[in-house]
């Protein structure tokens, strides 16, 4: 596989007689992909029913006709404000009761059968005109599902929907009582109809309603993606992708990426490190114009599974952007890196956004490719030198990783629900584990927790909240280093505390007996170093003792490969377990430079400088934002 660059563009907002020399210019650059389309809709059908095709007709041939592969969006995302008069009650509904308003996007509840149809007969438009057409190369189906807290909605639509998901899954509302608890605080219902959604409660919800509406919101977010791929595959043969978000865990990714061809994301490092992860202010500092050295590889990895080993980056920050708290400017040789990077863990193709930063509305201060004034900016250099680079260095052949990563979206839905801590969250347990096996110079693959696992000689296991049997059995048959918890197998299904106790590991003579979360400033030693902060676990068993508390309390309990971790370990108490677990495992650590990352496909190892200085690496010099690669 030989990778592709791209960019995003709107012809819409421009005149129609730059069309030729900005698509001129994106293929002098080294681009073959353009993406367009995706928020248009008032321009396609100004008014319901009169279509105006002509000038999308006019963009892609232009685009196409200059060498470029067009990536249409449905504009789903942006319905005009002709059908919010339609519809009124199509409207997603907060937390606290109030509709949205028109005015911006995303402003649709997905349980609302009636825009459904809409989209469904508007996509099927689309798709008539333009499915054959030889410029069209692959579609997007709406964009950035769950952008502004949008999967959950309040409204009359998402209460009747909810209430007939609830009908089916318990059948009566006895077994509804018996699954939620409901004998808890007088909660029993007698119908269906009498439940309503989780908000507005005097204080916290059932916390097994809470889940259930999760569960049904996320399969709300599949059935309307499902809509359009089921309008379009009759009509096409291209495939069918969607630009998923960073940091975004409200629906189940893979549920839906069952639909697609390939899964994409838009990565904004430094906008994420501002806006979306918790990290100290020293490491905000040090990668301020860089953005978290394992995010984007997380993101990487996770969108390969979501699309079963395809995936793009479908918008790339390419300068400042406008939506975080602060918005600083990449180091120069980032928009390079990001792109490289993304290359190594498998990425077919990456996109920047967008080729010319827009001088109106509400993303006028998120940098483009071009100035608005269509002078070069900073990173369209750095785009053409990775378009050489590419066409010099031939095609990519990936790798498995070293580690398997286990990744579940609900378990995010569960210990949200109640994390019992206050800076508990399943996404940071992962980031925080991740980032200890990239220190240590490890590849990772990330899986749904029903793949494969072949061949891996460490599995991770952390905050799976939620583990059937099955689940249980294969890791505990797993031939190489399985490391499950913290807080993994602590729920049922109805998110309520199992018995026998968690975790309740096949062979594993261990149970916890009580847990604590660990406010900041306060921390659990451990012997040999380090650590565990955030949360904490008292085991009893009879199992080995691999690492203890300076309390003498186990940290992290063995039978054979098996391992149980109690508790989130720092920084140095990661690092101690890695080191203690990788001779039997049979995995190399490397220590490397702070700020270096690598990762392997089957022929050579690359390497990412996120630092702000240069590293020295296998006897090479590599500078701030660097790229380098070697043989292996």
């Amino acid at each position: 596989m030989t990778p592709e660059l791209g960019v995003c563009y709107y012809p819409e907002h421009w005149p129609e007689d730059v069309w030729a020399s900005d698509a001129a210019r994106m293929v002098e650059t080294g681009l073959t992909w353009v993406r367009i389309g995706e928020f248009a809709w008032s321009r396609l059908e100004p008014k319901p029913g009169q279509l105006d095709f002509a000038w999308l007709d006019r963009a892609i041939d232009t685009l196409g006709d200059a060498g470029l592969k067009v990536i249409l969006g449905t504009p789903t995302a942006t319905p005009p404000r002709w059908m919010v008069k339609r519809h009124p009650d199509m409207l997603g509904v907060g937390e606290n009761g109030q509709a949205r308003k028109f005015g911006s996007r995303r402003h649709y509840c997905f349980s609302h059968e009636g825009y459904r149809e809409e989209c469904r007969h508007f996509v099927r438009r689309l798709g008539e005109r333009y499915g054959r057409h030889e410029h069209i190369q692959a579609w997007q189906i709406d964009n950035e599902y769950a952008c502004h807290e949008t999967t959950l909605s309040y409204s009359t639509a998402a209460l009747s929907g909810f209430r007939n998901w609830l009908a089916q899954k318990y059948q009566s509302a006895d077994a509804l009582n018996r699954a939620w608890g409901n004998v808890f605080w007088s909660m029993e219902y007698e119908t269906f109809d009498q439940i309503d959604l989780p908000n507005q409660t005097t204080t916290e919800a059932n916390p097994a309603h809470v889940l259930d509406f999760k569960r049904y919101s996320s399969d709300q977010v599949v059935a309307f993606n499902k809509v359009q791929t089921d309008a379009l595959r009759p009509l096409t043969d291209r495939p069918l992708i969607h630009n998923y978000m960073g940091r975004e865990l409200s629906f189940d990714h893979f549920k839906v990426g069952e639909d697609l061809d390939i899964a994409s994301w838009d990565s904004y490092p430094i906008g994420f490190l501002s806006d979306r992860l918790e990290a100290d202010e020293g490491d905000k500092a040090t990668y301020l114009r860089q953005g978290d050295p394992d995010n984007q590889a997380l993101h990487h990895d996770l969108y390969r599974a979501v699309g079963r080993g395809r995936w793009w980056v479908m918008e790339q920050q390419p300068g400042p952007v406008n939506w975080a708290p602060w918005n600083p400017a990449p180091l120069p040789g980032m928009a390079r890196l990001w792109a490289w990077e993304a290359i190594a863990h498998g990425a077919e193709t990456v996109c920047y956004f967008r080729w010319r930063q827009a001088p109106f509305a509400q993303e006028q201060n998120h940098a483009g490719l071009l100035r608005p004034d269509s002078a070069a900016a900073p990173a369209l250099a750095e785009v053409a030198q990775v378009a050489e680079e590419i066409a010099a260095f031939g095609p990519i052949v990936p790798a498995q990783g070293h580690v398997a990563f286990l990744f579940d979206y609900e378990a995010d839905w569960v210990l949200g629900t109640q994390p019992q801590g206050a800076d508990f969250s399943y996404f940071r347990l992962v980031l925080d584990t991740y980032r200890a096996l990239r220190r240590a110079g490890l590849s990772i693959d990330v899986l749904p927790t029903d793949a494969p696992l072949d061949g891996y000689k460490l599995v991770m296991a952390p905050g799976l909240a939620i583990m059937d049997d099955a689940l249980k059995i294969r890791l505990a048959a797993h031939e190489g280093h399985v490391v499950v918890g913290p807080r993994s197998g602590a729920k049922d299904t109805n998110g309520a505390i199992p018995v026998p106790l968690p975790p309740a590991l096949p062979g594993l003579d261990a149970t916890i007996v009580f847990v604590e979360s660990l406010p900041p400033g306060s921390s659990n030693l451990l012997e040999g170093g380090g650590s565990f902060v955030h949360w904490s676990e008292r085991i009893e068993g009879t199992a080995s003792v691999t690492i203890k508390t300076k309390h003498d309390h186990p940290a992290l309990v063995t039978s054979g490969t098996l391992h149980y971790l109690a508790g989130w370990p720092d920084r140095t108490a990661w690092d101690h377990i890695l080191t203690t677990l990788a001779p039997a495992a049979g995995l190399f650590l490397e220590t490397l430079p702070q700020g270096l990352r690598v990762r392997d496909t089957a022929t050579h190892r690359f390497a990412f400088n996120y630092a702000a200085t240069p590293v020295h690496w296998r006897g090479n010099v590599i500078p701030p934002a660097g790229v380098h690669w070697v043989e292996i």
